[in-house]
């Protein structure tokens, strides 16, 4: 059985937290598409970014990827591969708007299936109820601060439930398929054979070993023509593309620094767990606090000039002192008549943040970005790049990635992309530890 190419669009650049060595494309132009697929590794992921967006401009997003793979699955003389829509392990994301355009477009499917499970994140599905581990107690989602986030909320940890209330009752919660634990463990492939016409399931799964199963019988069975599609969060990715681990281990990944040089750390996220991060990596002796004042711009856009000026000046009498300034937004929660508005107020916040990463210092050793959003926009408009490769995971769930060597300003910049909703309390200050270490250290 041959391995098929995975394909993964996902809704921010996050989605590669469990997975190496493969290419992370900011752009979905057939060319771009083909360096895809024609690369050694057998994944990799287009970086939509459509959770940024409004529903319908997701969907005209996924719409224009689709029709562009399209050709460039025909050009490359591709037809063995698999499609994942990644998305967020905690349910929020554009659902069914973006399996349905994959559908519309590169279908007919026999099945789409949930799989939300990332045990990097302590995310879990047991009995089709999707949980959160909260300070070492699971949590059905729905109880979580998540579950009220004012663009994708939802009110169900129940996966069928879940997927009625977003399917606004297309799907009723019965028609359903469950693949539970015990089915899982047994064995799949005959319920997998059975599945047509776009059938909906939900996927258990509490350890890695569960997904590598069922991997395994989704990969036999597609072999024998059954075409799947996947909604999913991370863990999944790895059973399907059955990579060995990566080259350089997490606590070794210093020696990708830059000169032995201080970084920067750049934070846009604003949940809870980001906060909580912020605080405790400003207590290293070697960060130095960059706020930017984002109710200012709010008040009076003309204020943007001079909120760069200072955050700049700053940035460069931090580095200068071989200190990490850690840049970040304000942290009050802003209110807005309507999602809209925040949506717009969120695009002009990063445009100022881009502005910010692409004036950094030249010789800087590191960026660490903060924020599923923010990394996208860092790695498509502030580092204005097309491709970049994944060199694995420098704490569970959060990737890195390298420039190329032939960049304009940042040649072979390591770049950490960290979930807003990923690690404990300390994780940011664990990342920014691994990749300060001193040279005589690594």
């Amino acid at each position: 059985m041959t391995q098929p190419k995975i394909i993964v669009l996902d809704d921010d650049p996050t989605g590669s937290q469990t997975v190496h060595s493969c290419l992370l494309l900011t752009r979905w132009d057939v060319a771009t598409l083909q360096l895809g697929l024609s690369d050694a590794s057998p994944i990799f992921f287009g970086l939509t970014n459509t959770r940024s967006l409004s529903p319908e401009e997701a969907k005209t997003v996924t719409v224009e990827a689709c029709r562009n793979l399209k050709q460039a699955l025909a050009l490359e003389n591709i037809s063995d591969f698999l499609l994942v829509s990644r998305s967020d392990s905690t349910l929020r994301g554009h659902y069914p708007i973006e399996t349905d355009a994959i559908a519309q477009e590169l279908g007919p499917f026999d099945a789409h299936f949930l799989i939300p499970a990332f045990f990097e994140g302590g995310r879990f599905t047991r009995d089709s109820v999707h949980y959160l581990v909260v300070n070492g107690v699971p949590t059905p989602v729905h109880e979580t601060e998540f579950a009220r986030d004012s663009v994708f909320g939802y009110h169900h940890s129940y996966l069928p439930n879940y997927v009625a209330e977003k399917t606004k009752g297309a799907i009723v919660a019965s028609q359903v398929e469950r693949f539970l634990l015990a089915d899982i463990r047994a064995g799949s492939q005959d319920r997998l054979r059975h599945l047509s016409h776009n059938q909906c399931a939900v996927v258990d799964a509490e350890t890695q070993a569960d997904l590598d199963r069922f991997a395994a019988d989704i990969l036999t069975v597609a072999a024998e023509g059954k075409r799947f599609l996947f909604r999913s969060a991370a863990s999944i990715l790895t059973a399907l593309a059955e990579l060995p681990p990566q080259p350089i281990a997490a606590e070794a990944m210093a020696q990708y620094v830059r000169d032995g040089k201080s970084g920067a750390v750049l934070v846009g996220s604003h949940v809870k767990k980001t906060t909580e991060q912020l605080t405790i990596l400003l207590q290293e002796p070697q960060t130095v606090p960059v706020e930017i004042e984002v109710a200012k711009l709010l008040a009076d856009s003309t204020q943007r000039s001079s909120l760069l000026t200072q955050a700049l000046q700053a940035i460069q009498a931090a580095h200068a002192d071989g200190k990490t300034p850690v840049i970040f937004t304000s942290r009050q929660e802003l209110t807005f008549e309507t999602v809209q508005a925040r949506l717009d107020f969120g695009v002009a916040i990063s445009a100022l943040l881009m502005e910010i990463v692409q004036g950094l210092p030249a010789n800087l050793g590191f960026l660490v970005s903060k924020g599923g959003i923010t990394s996208n926009d860092v790695l498509s408009t502030g580092l204005a790049l097309p491709t970049a490769r994944l060199l694995g995971q420098i704490l569970a769930g959060c990737s890195v990635v390298r420039t190329p060597p032939n960049h304009p300003r940042f040649p072979n910049l390591p770049v950490v992309l960290f979930p807003g909703n990923v690690g404990n309390a300390d994780a940011l200050a664990i990342v920014f530890q691994r990749l300060s270490q001193p040279m005589g250290d690594r």
